[in-house]
């Protein structure tokens, strides 16, 4: 069951369309060219390691989470609307893309490590979805991790703990063998999500 972890957020759309380019023309030499809704231009500097800190409290890399097709999603168990409505979308197509046949799994990435450590988001992750990891770290981690895929986050000034994160919405495609392949905007449906997520499985 779903259960949302209040309060806050807020997102900049305009730096998170800002996040990642595409072009139009397909790339004959792309394995996937049938399952994107466009070519992704320079998808080689999305991604790639990381070090952050599980719901048990023990330092992970990508290499320990991203062990089949993972719908990454960088947000915070604080945030009131934006990131409550993406997880159970993304949720939701993982549910759809096994219902199929096929397995993949959601990850969680904070943005606010300060009010997220490991119980936090152990929490949130268990109330999602069964399957999500999320994960927390240092503010240097998280920071290293947002960079590497390209995110944006900002905490707003606030007199208290209920502050807001502004922070791009993009949910990201990760396979163990390719990397990066694909980011899905908010107004990508679960079943559409699931979609182009079983054509990648079904590609790779």
């Amino acid at each position: 069951m779903l259960r949302i972890i209040a309060p806050v957020a807020a997102v900049s759309a305009a730096v998170a369309i800002a996040a990642v380019w595409y072009v139009s023309q397909p790339n004959n030499d792309d394995q996937f060219a049938q399952c994107r809704a466009s070519s992704v231009a320079g998808a080689g500097a999305i991604g790639g390691p990381f070090e952050l800190v599980n719901g048990a409290g023990a330092t992970v890399t990508e290499k320990d989470v991203i062990t089949e097709p993972s719908l990454i999603y960088f947000g915070y168990t604080f945030c009131p609307d934006i990131c409550p409505f993406d997880v159970a979308r993304n949720a939701e197509a993982i549910d759809l893309v096994q219902e199929n046949g096929m397995s993949a799994t959601p990850v969680f990435i904070t943005i606010d490590p300060e009010r997220d450590t490991p119980e936090v988001v152990a929490d949130y992750a268990e109330n999602m979805h069964e399957k999500m990891i999320a994960l927390t770290g240092s503010a240097a981690q998280v920071k290293s991790a947002s960079q590497a895929y390209r995110t944006y986050y900002k905490a707003q000034p606030a007199d208290d703990e209920f502050y807001l994160v502004d922070h791009s919405t993009f949910s990201y495609l990760v396979l163990p063998e390719h990397g990066f392949v694909e980011f899905f905007r908010r107004e990508v449906t679960a079943e559409q999500m699931a979609d182009q997520i079983g054509c990648f499985i079904e590609n790779s």
